[in-house]
């Protein structure tokens, strides 16, 4: 696993926050928008659909930026940001969720629809998400990785995890301790 390829598996709000790696964003065009959603699909309640404009990705973009603000202060125990927090309400007012309600043949099922452009309707689904998230207790526990050029964070499944994936950072990381150990008193090749 690179830098290039998004870290997921983690809460959504954060899979998106991820999605600004050390190396860059991933999130530049409408195309990184569509593959980081095909990469999240099962996740996620809107469907990927065939063609994401740029309003869709600067809808998804001001949430990212949004959650990120949030999430750095909520995690240390401070006060999110006033419009951080009227942002994730805005995004989420712009396509507000509906259950419906519908027969499938034999009972009544509930759908949950949004309105709006395909970005809005994820917008509003991330800043739900987001803010789902920034209400969990857990929020206090999550981190940044601890190798040294990542950015990413992570909620740890168990107390002792320090890197936000074994295959992206830990093994770099143990490589280099490694290094560092056995280097000792070898000349330098130059």
């Amino acid at each position: 696993m690179s830098d290039s390829a998004p870290l997921t598996g983690e809460p959504l709000a954060l899979d998106l926050v991820n999605t600004r790696p050390s190396t860059g964003d991933l999130l530049t065009t409408p195309d990184g928008l569509r593959a980081w959603w095909v990469l999240e699909a099962d996740r996620l309640s809107e469907d990927v659909p065939k063609e994401v404009g740029d309003a869709d990705l600067a809808a998804v973009l001001a949430v990212r930026e949004h959650i990120a603000r949030a999430l750095d202060r909520v995690r240390r125990g401070e006060r999110p940001p006033d419009e951080d927090v009227e942002g994730l309400n805005r995004a989420q007012r712009a396509a507000p969720a509906i259950s419906e309600p519908v027969w499938d043949g034999s009972a009544v099922a509930v759908v949950r629809r949004r309105e709006g452009s395909p970005g809005v309707r994820l917008a509003a689904g991330l800043a739900e998400a987001a803010v789902e998230l920034l209400a969990d207790p857990a929020v206090g526990s999550i981190r940044k990785c601890e190798a040294d050029d990542c950015v990413m964070l992570f909620l740890p499944a168990h107390p002792r995890r320090r890197w936000c994936a074994a295959a992206r950072c830990g093994n770099r990381m143990r490589v280099a301790r490694h290094y560092q150990r056995h280097k000792g008193g070898q000349p330098e090749a130059g």
